[in-house]
């Protein structure tokens, strides 16, 4: 006797059908654009009227001797999928979701947001100078008086850019050693050697002055501070500001490698500089913080910051150089990337369509790695932004090609040099690091492996041009190491 359902019931029985075949497809349908990503890495620049050269995810782990990667992608304000790739160390696990990198880099707008939460409960002063909140130390009186907010976009004039860590045999300095370059840093003093607020310069001893105050002001270790005001409120479960990483957590994290492959000794860095550099965290918790951004800019409290704060967050202050975030395609896109010793990490978002990814890899050609995998997720979900760009390619007169070879010396950075092989120009921005360079026109030139650009102003001189970056360049007169 077969059983009778109200008409209740059987409706009711209905939804929760569809909705299961609608779960069904939806995992049927990422499982396709996964799959579809893992096989189409894209190049940062290609050539039009050509067909694009992708490759795989695992040849290109392979290629760059990146051990593990993991990644979280969102849609609409939501992750829709996290993966983890290869393994957390040579002969060791699988990485997992849950598998915890270093951020690096990415640390800094993590912080960002604690010290704007302080800024609204009236901790902090965000353009007053950052004196009046360091008890503990103070920052020499050098060209001028920075603001929180000036320390936050890179526009304060402090010194030090970035932070190399601590090897597992090397004794850490405390954070006030580290601000003043005493013994036991490997990093210089961080002073104020430029008028704040007149140039964006990039400075990890910024954040570290900010970390000190933010110490001072709350009376609470940066790291116990970082979890109550930010990690926890946001559910970032499996994140950690804890330098170095706790024994029992250590089962848990990926370990550092170099771009040959092969392990640091004795595992990861320690970095004491906690807001610049110092997190571990997942992607699916770094896709919990873009979300909260999203959120923020969308008009909502993310139970962090007030929306209005958000956007301050948002505002470029010089350049494109927000508070703690790199913005982006006309304010719509924020992000930020990270370097630590064999660890890199790449974090994107979009207050327009609520998409975003968080990248973090194992080896120190990580974001090579990440950069090609961002585009693929890109191309694939249709994005505004990250995609590759299209150039057209002429052929220089015979004279104008070979007027171009030589060794150049750049400004700040290696040496690189131009030769003509079999009828193509090619460069080497490291000895023996040769590819093909292309040319839009004699006063433009460019490479497919990134979006570079060295624009010739006459045959011994010009500039370099990645990105927002521009530096000039003059011929050498040997080049002997480029051969």
């Amino acid at each position: 006797m077969s059983a009778e359902y109200p008409a209740a019931s059987r409706f009711l029985l209905l939804v929760a059908v569809l909705a299961t075949l609608s779960s069904s497809q939806a995992h049927a349908d990422d499982d396709a654009a996964i799959a579809r990503i893992e096989a189409g890495l894209r190049p940062s620049v290609a050539l039009s009227n050509t067909p694009v050269k992708t490759e795989t995810l695992q040849d290109a782990m392979a290629r760059l001797n990146v051990p593990g990667v993991s990644v979280a992608v969102i849609k609409a304000g939501k992750v829709a999928w996290s993966r983890g790739y290869g393994v957390a160390w040579v002969g060791g696990p699988a990485i997992t979701p849950r598998t915890l990198f270093q951020a690096a880099s990415v640390s800094k707008p993590v912080a960002a947001m604690a010290a704007l939460r302080m800024a609204e409960q009236g901790q902090l002063d965000l353009d007053g100078d950052i004196n009046t909140a360091l008890t503990s130390w103070k920052l020499p009186e050098g060209k001028g008086k920075p603001s929180v907010r000036q320390l936050l976009s890179h526009t304060g004039g402090t010194t030090v850019s970035g932070f190399p860590g601590y090897a597992a045999d090397k004794s850490v300095p405390t954070l006030v050693q580290v601000l003043d370059g005493a013994w036991g840093a490997n990093s210089k003093a961080i002073r104020v050697d430029t008028a704040p607020g007149s140039a964006m310069r990039y400075s990890g001893g910024g954040y570290t002055v900010l970390q000190q105050a933010m110490i001072d002001r709350s009376g609470k270790p940066f790291d116990v501070l970082l979890r109550e005001s930010v990690l926890k409120p946001l559910g970032m479960n499996d994140s950690s500001f804890s330098q170095p990483l706790p024994a029992a957590l250590q089962a848990q994290a990926a370990r550092a490698h170099h771009q040959d492959g092969k392990p640091y000794p004795g595992g990861a860095h320690t970095y004491p500089e906690l807001a610049a550099a110092g997190l571990w965290t997942t992607p699916e918790d770094l896709a919990k913080f873009v979300i909260a951004i999203q959120q923020g800019a969308a008009g909502s409290d993310n139970g962090v910051i007030s929306a209005a704060m958000t956007r301050t967050m948002l505002t470029p202050v010089m350049g494109d150089y927000a508070l703690g975030l790199q913005i982006g395609d006309g304010g719509k896109v924020f992000e930020h990337n990270g370097s630590n010793m064999g660890f890199r990490a790449v974090m994107v978002g979009s207050t327009d369509s609520g998409d975003g990814a968080v990248i973090l890899t194992n080896g120190d050609e990580g974001l090579k790695l990440a950069a090609g995998l961002l585009r693929a997720i890109a191309h694939e979900y249709k994005w505004a932004s990250h995609q590759t760009r299209f150039r057209t390619a002429v052929k220089l007169p015979t004279e104008t090609a070979r007027s171009l070879t030589g060794h150049y010396k750049l400004d700040g950075l290696p040496d690189f040099h131009i030769a003509e092989r079999d009828g193509q120009l090619m460069i080497a921005p490291r000895p023996g690091q040769w590819e093909p360079l292309y040319a839009e026109s004699d006063k433009l030139l460019f490479i497919l492996s990134r979006d570079l650009e060295i624009l010739p102003t006459d045959a011994n001189s010009g500039f370099n041009v990645l990105g927002t970056s521009k530096r000039s360049y003059k011929r050498a007169s040997s080049w002997s190491l480029f051969q």
